[in-house]
């Protein structure tokens, strides 16, 4: 199952990720129209020793935010694989359960409505926003084997090249 995977040494920062999450997810579907609307990024960039860091939800196999919510609006989707707490008939209390479960602090609080707000896959599109949007391919929306091999290919290479 293909899943977002960061590259972390392509990511500068840019901040172009978040703004497509939020016009992914705005009404009109526009970066101007996501400002306007006030709508949140669910995915973001921490600094961390001097270097951007994208954080986003990983979709774990057994998801700690969705065993931790009392309500079940936060669940695993079988097929997809992809975690969410919009879309059920349960709906999300705001009780923050999960946002203290996630292990990557992934969860966060929406910052107007009592809701969870994470990163859903922007389902209906062939890849994440996020990914689609990044100019230096930082995000890849692939298998993880494929992405590890790529790595170990680059590491090979460039041990090649020193000696």
């Amino acid at each position: 199952m293909k899943s977002i995977m960061i590259d972390l040494d392509a990511c500068n920062g840019c901040l172009t990720c978040t703004l497509a999450c939020a016009a992914a997810h705005s009404r009109s579907g526009s970066i101007v129209g996501a400002m306007q609307e006030k709508t949140p990024a669910r995915i973001f960039i921490e600094a961390v020793n001097g270097r951007a860091v994208p954080v986003t939800c990983r979709h774990c196999e057994e998801p700690a935010c969705a065993e931790a919510c009392m309500t079940g609006a936060m669940r695993k989707d079988s097929l997809t694989g992809l975690v969410s707490n919009e879309g059920h008939e349960q709906k999300c209390v705001g009780c923050w359960m999960c946002i203290m479960a996630c292990p990557y602090g992934a969860v966060t609080a929406h910052p107007r409505e009592r809701v969870a707000l994470k990163c859903d896959g922007c389902p209906g599109l062939p890849q994440p926003a996020c990914v689609a949007a990044c100019p230096n391919r930082a995000l890849r929306y692939e298998e993880p084997a494929f992405f590890a091999a790529g790595r170990s290919r680059d590491a090979a290479c460039s041990a090649a090249q020193a000696s």
